[in-house]
C-alpha cells in the first residue's frame, strides 16, 4: 500500500466514521465574487471566507465546462459531459436525463460504502416526466402530468433523499420535487421578465416563490443535517445552491446589503446560505468531523462593461473594473473557453487533514472530486468508471506535494476545446467560444497557446513561438478524447 494509503488509514482511524461530506456548489459565482480570492472587493463574505481561514484555498481550480450541465455531470460521475450526447450548451427543465441510468455517481458509490445520502438545490440533469393524454395539458410546454413522480432524478442515482428544482431558477417548470414528487402542481403562468430579474415564461407551482427558493432549499438542506445528529453513519449532503444565477432576486433582507447593485446583494445572500449550513454543523456537533467543500460551476455571468454598468443601471450585465472584477483578474466570462469560464473558488475544510490557511496553487478539476473522496475513504473506483477523474488527496494533508495529474480538458458553452498542462494552455479554436467576441469557432485556426505562468491575462499567443509544443498538447488533447 502506498504512503498516502497508510497515512490515509491512520488518520481516518483516529475518528469512529469516516468523514461525512457537504459538497456546496454554487451557481455563477466567479472566482472574484469571494473576498478571500479577491481581498479588495466591496463585497462581503465572511462564511465562505471562513472556509478558506480554516481549510485550504486553490488557486488552479477548473470546472470542466463554463456552463452548468456539463459540469455536474462531471462532478457526479466523474467524467467529461462531451463525453455523452450534450457536445454543447445546456439542457433545459423539459430536457430528458442525461446520465446513463447504469452510470455510477459519487452519491450511489457512497452510498454503496454506508453513507447517508441527499441532495438539495438545483439538479439540471434532465428528467422524464409522465404524460398526459394528447390534448389534456392546460400548459404550452406539452403534454407534462405534474401530478404524478417523475423518474430518473437524483433518487434514481444514489441519493437517498432529494429536494431540488429541475434546471436552474431561469427554466421552467418553476416547481419543487421532494423525492422525485412535485410538491405542488402548477396554478398560473410564471410571465417572461428582463434582466435583474430575468425568467422565461412558464408554469409555476403553488408553493413556489421565487425570491423565496434560496431558503426553502436552506431550509431542507438544515432539516438534514439536524436529522443526522444522533446517526452513527457518515453522510454525503449535495448542496447545489440556485444563486447567484439568473434571476438575480435577492431576499428582501439582503437588499441593499451592498453598493454594487442586485447581484452584489444576491453574492452576500448566498454567502449568508452557506453560513447556515456551517452553523448548523456546529450545532450538531458534527462541524469537526466533515468535510466541507465549497465551489462554483462555472465563471461569472457579470463581464467586463467599459461603460454603464450595473451599478449605475441594474440591468447591465457587468461591472467596470473599479466597482467590481466578478471573475477576478482572469480573461472572459461564463461561457468562453477563456480562464474566466471556468477556474472558479474551490475550498476545502477538514480539520484532521488540512491545515488552516493553507494555499494551493497546483492545478485540479471539479471531476476530480469523486476520486479524491474515494480515496480518502479507500475504497476504489471500479474499472471503467470516473475515468476522468483524479484525486488530489495529497495536497489536502501538503499543498506543495508532488501531484502528477494528467491534463486538464476545458469546454466551452459552443463546445470549444482547451487542454491544460503545467503553465501551459492551448485553445483549440479562433475565439471564446462562449460570449466573448470574437466567439470564433471550434477547431478553427488560428489556435491561441499561451504560457499562464508568464501571461495569466491570456493575452500573448505563443502559438508561432512554440508550435512543437502546440502540436505536443493538440496531440495529447486527441488522445484524451478517443478514450471511451
Amino acid at each position: 500500500m502506498s504512503w498516502l494509503g497508510l497515512w490515509l488509514i491512520s488518520t481516518l482511524a483516529c475518528h469512529a466514521h469516516m468523514p461525512n461530506v457537504l459538497l456546496i456548489l454554487a451557481d455563477d459565482l466567479g472566482y472574484g465574487d469571494v473576498r478571500a480570492y479577491q481581498p479588495a472587493s466591496q463585497i462581503p463574505t465572511p462564511h465562505i471566507d471562513q472556509l478558506a481561514h480554516q481549510g485550504m484555498r486553490f488557486t488552479d481550480a477548473h470546472t470542466p465546462s463554463s456552463v452548468c450541465t456539463p459540469t455536474r455531470y462531471g462532478l457526479l460521475t466523474g467524467r467529461y459531459a462531451w463525453r455523452t450526447s450534450l457536445k454543447r450548451g445546456v439542457l433545459n427543465g423539459y430536457s430528458p436525463p442525461l446520465m446513463d441510468a447504469r452510470r455510477l455517481t459519487l452519491p450511489r458509490f457512497l452510498k454503496g460504502h454506508g453513507y447517508q445520502t441527499a441532495m438539495v438545490g438545483k439538479w439540471h440533469l434532465g428528467l422524464h416526466y409522465a404524460k398526459l393524454p394528447a390534448g389534456r395539458s392546460p400548459w404550452p410546454e406539452g403534454e407534462i402530468d405534474f401530478h404524478q413522480p417523475v423518474t430518473r432524478g437524483p433518487n434514481d442515482f444514489g441519493f437517498e433523499e432529494s429536494f431540488i428544482i429541475p434546471a436552474s431558477l431561469d427554466f421552467p417548470p418553476y416547481v419543487y420535487l421532494k423525492n422525485q414528487q412535485i410538491t405542488a402542481p402548477p396554478d398560473r403562468l410564471q410571465p417572461q421578465s428582463p434582466f435583474p430579474a430575468y425568467l422565461r415564461e412558464g408554469p409555476i407551482g403553488q408553493d413556489f416563490v421565487m425570491n423565496l427558493a434560496l431558503d426553502r432549499m436552506m431550509d431542507e438542506a438544515i432539516s438534514f443535517l439536524e436529522r443526522q445528529q444522533g446517526s452513527a453513519d457518515p453522510f454525503f449532503l449535495y448542496v447545489a445552491l440556485s444563486s447567484p444565477h439568473k434571476p438575480v432576486l435577492p431576499h428582501p433582507r439582503y437588499v441593499g446589503s451592498t453598493s454594487l447593485g442586485p447581484y452584489g446583494d444576491f453574492v452576500v445572500q448566498t454567502d449568508a446560505a452557506v453560513g447556515l449550513l456551517l452553523t448548523t454543523l456546529k450545532t450538531t456537533g458534527k462541524f469537526q468531523e466533515t468535510m466541507v467543500i465549497f465551489t462554483s460551476d462555472n465563471g461569472s455571468f457579470m463581464k467586463r462593461a467599459e461603460n454603464t454598468d450595473h451599478v449605475e443601471d441594474s440591468s447591465v450585465q457587468g461591472y467596470r473594473p473599479a466597482h467590481h472584477l466578478s471573475n477576478g483578474p482572469w480573461r472572459g466570462t461564463k461561457a468562453d473557453i477563456w480562464e474566466g469560464g471556468h477556474r472558479v473558488p474551490f475550498l476545502v475544510r477538514y480539520p484532521p487533514l488540512i491545515q488552516a490557511g493553507s494555499i494551493c496553487g497546483q492545478t485540479i478539476c471539479l471531476t476530480d472530486v469523486f476520486a479524491t473522496i474515494a480515496a480518502l475513504i479507500e475504497r476504489p473506483i471500479p474499472e471503467g468508471e470516473g475515468q476522468d477523474s483524479h484525486t488530489f488527496a495529497a495536497l489536502l494533508n501538503q499543498a506543495n506535494a508532488d501531484h502528477v495529474r494528467p491534463p486538464v480538458v476545458h469546454h466551452s458553452a459552443a463546445g470549444m476545446f482547451a487542454i491544460r498542462s503545467g503553465p501551459w494552455k492551448l485553445v483549440l479554436g479562433n475565439g471564446s467560444g462562449g460570449r466573448e467576441l470574437p466567439r470564433g469557432k471550434d477547431f478553427s485556426r488560428p489556435y491561441a497557446l499561451f504560457d499562464l505562468s508568464n501571461d495569466p491575462s491570456e493575452s500573448m499567443n505563443l502559438a508561432s513561438r512554440y508550435p512543437e509544443k502546440m502540436k505536443e498538447l493538440e496531440q495529447v488533447l486527441q488522445e484524451i478524447r478517443k478514450q471511451p
